[in-house]
């Protein structure tokens, strides 16, 4: 990416201040613009490497209007504002940013914001040539195959993913034939899991009889799949053969506007390679339905293998994490406690040309504040009171791997700066060392925690948090993907039998009911610790129910627990002690040491109580309002 800048800036002032700093620092200025009106001229006349934009500017249009045309040209850009609001970081975050820096600024801040940016972009770039020409490579290959029209299909659909997401995939001749509807398509039902769709299949699923496909529309199959498989977009490439027919392939999803100007782009790079699949797949390999159906449900991917679920919010995190794992580039995955971050880290890692290194695991929020950087980087001997050896921190022992930093946003803010060191730099400096160390480490890291507002707020450096946002993953919550709770509740209903040598129960429906409703604050590991307590809980001759209420329905009178055994009892002796301890820490405002702290109120040691937390899976979220 070249060094060249263009500045959208109203105030002269500050427009000529940036131009000064950016010519010393080997940028070259392309041009300086007022208006949104004046900087589309600038554009035309000269593509610049990066674009400073200023979000109010003179005229109607905005820069945020400008970042639009922007992000369709692949051009990226940074934003300048006057503050750092929430209001403005959620505006400006929905046109993906490769930067955002709030009025005054150093010099410092705004020559680091630009090198991550041609960084982000540059990455970004090279990502999205490789994925093409891999996709290149397989319609070329999958065209000359001695396979099945529908085999061919299918290996298109599972190719294709990770580019162009989709829950449903059709081919077909069009017009639509009057005598024989010969459509064919994969429905997504698992990560790498999809079932075929054909006109037997079609008829079963949506009840339509045969004599109705002889008088079908296009606008009449597409409104009977829209009803029968929940569908909210589609996407349609036609391709014209050699021999003048036309054939429409059919991209459908269950998100609204899923289907954008980048991927309407990326297959018309691809017709060439589409139009040779679909003519081979029209020849004398015809698209009859007997053919090799063995393969018609992949099977899922291996590293994925512990995370239940085929909801379309769920695969769509996955193909992320999945299309990001061969690369270095550092992955922020956002979402509620127990969502399921660490698992996905942990698959990032096992997909990544790393997964015979370390992968190295730290809760930032589990380590007290004076001990992170020790922690994270090291020490040597005597370094301070009790450091009786020198010791390897999280960052060396993952030398070659990967590091997961999750809670990231409780990490203080000291040592977010020291982060952000290692990032830029690929070095740490141990605690009283005398010189850094190189490390080679890929970071993902984790948070359950509005960054833009920790950013507003002054509580996360915004320059780290673009470097970690380099590939950001949003986990869905489990109120979000409620077609997967029977999935989740079976497998650890069956996971605790086993662990505790219990036979195999049911779910009892009335259980199965509540289990759907229930909104699950706590989402996943809320879930698993119900089941754990349904199965603890069971006498092995009946059912599973549910023993207590949920913990959000606490406001509700609670029924009398009914205790018939020792386990009984003591699963009502760990629920009290657990809510005192809760108790105590709010009264607290979350503090375990020192004077007034937790751990003196309750008189015990805080590494007890710290103990304790864990054994009782108590977490911050449970103590805060955050």
């Amino acid at each position: 990416m070249n060094k060249s800048v263009l500045i959208v800036e109203d105030e002269f002032i500050v427009a000529n201040d940036l131009r000064l700093v950016l010519e010393k620092a080997g940028y070259k200025v392309t041009g300086i613009a007022a208006s949104v009106e004046e900087a589309e001229a600038e554009l035309r006349a000269n593509k610049p490497g990066i674009v400073l934009i200023d979000i109010r500017l003179k005229g109607k249009a905005t820069g945020i209007d400008l970042a639009k045309k922007l992000k369709s040209g692949d051009i990226p850009f940074v934003y300048l504002s006057a503050n750092s609001n929430q209001k403005i970081l959620e505006e400006a975050k929905v046109t993906e940013p490769y930067g955002f820096l709030v009025k005054p600024f150093r010099e410092k801040d705004l020559l680091l914001t630009l090198d991550i940016a041609r960084y982000r972009h540059q990455h970004s770039l090279e990502s999205k040539l490789r994925q093409e020409e891999s996709l290149r490579r397989v319609l070329a290959e999958t065209a000359i195959e001695s396979i099945s029209g529908e085999q061919k299909l299918l290996k298109l659909a599972r190719a294709i993913q990770a580019n162009l997401p989709f829950d449903l995939l059709t081919f077909g001749l069009r017009p639509l034939s009057n005598t024989s509807f010969n459509d064919i398509g994969y429905l997504r039902i698992g990560f790498d899991e999809y079932q075929f769709i054909g006109k037997k299949e079609l008829m079963t699923i949506t009840g339509i009889k045969e004599a109705a496909f002889a008088s079908m529309t296009d606008e009449g199959l597409r409104s009977v799949l829209f009803d029968s498989f929940n569908l909210q977009s589609y996407l349609v490439v036609p391709v014209t053969l050699d021999n003048g027919q036309s054939v429409h392939y059919a991209f459908y999803s269950r998100q609204r506007d899923m289907y954008q100007n980048d991927q309407i782009d990326l297959l018309g790079r691809l017709k060439n390679g589409l139009t040779d699949l679909a003519g081979s797949m029209t020849g004398r390999q015809s698209l009859s339905a007997g053919q090799a159906r063995e393969h018609h449900h992949a099977a899922a991917h291996p590293d994925f293998k512990g995370i239940i679920g085929n909801h379309h919010l769920l695969l769509s995190s996955l193909d992320l994490a999945a299309q990001v794992a061969p690369f270095n580039t550092s992955v922020l995955i956002l979402g509620e406690s127990g969502t399921g971050k660490e698992k996905v880290a942990q698959a990032i890692h096992s997909l990544s040309p790393r997964k015979n290194a370390a992968f190295v695991k730290l809760n930032c929020a589990a380590i007290p504040a004076t001990l992170v950087e020790s922690e994270l980087f090291g020490h040597e001997k005597g370094a301070f009171t009790g450091a009786t050896e020198k010791r390897k921190g999280k960052f060396e022992q993952a030398n070659g791997g990967t590091i997961f930093l999750d809670e990231i946003g409780e990490l203080p803010l000291d040592m977010q700066v020291k982060l952000l060191r290692v990032l830029q730099e690929k070095e740490i400096e141990p605690v009283g060392g005398s010189s850094p160390v190189k490390v080679d480490v890929r970071i993902v890291a984790a948070t359950n925690r509005n960054l833009e507002k920790e950013v507003g707020e002054g509580r996360f450096r915004l320059d780290l948090y673009y470097r970690l946002n380099v590939f950001p993953i949003t986990l869905p919550a489990l109120r979000e993907r409620r077609t997967d709770i029977q999935a989740l509740a079976t497998y650890f209903a069956e996971k605790y039998a086993n662990q505790f040598n219990k036979p195999v129960a049911a779910i009892g429906s009335s259980m199965m009911e509540e289990l759907v409703s229930y909104d699950w604050p706590g989402n996943i590991r809320e879930l698993e610790n119900i089941m754990e307590q349904a199965v603890v809980l069971n006498n092995g001759k009946s059912d599973l129910v549910l023993r207590q209420r949920f913990a959000a329905r606490a406001g509700e009178p609670t029924p009398k627990v009914t205790v018939n055994t020792m386990a009984d009892v003591k699963q009502v002796q760990r629920e009290t002690e657990r809510e005192y301890i809760i108790s105590i820490l709010r009264k607290t405002k979350g503090r375990i040491r020192g004077v007034d702290g937790a751990a003196e109120l309750l008189n015990m040691k805080p590494t007890t109580l710290e103990s304790k937390m864990a054994k009782l899976d108590i977490r911050r979220q449970d103590f805060t309002n955050s």
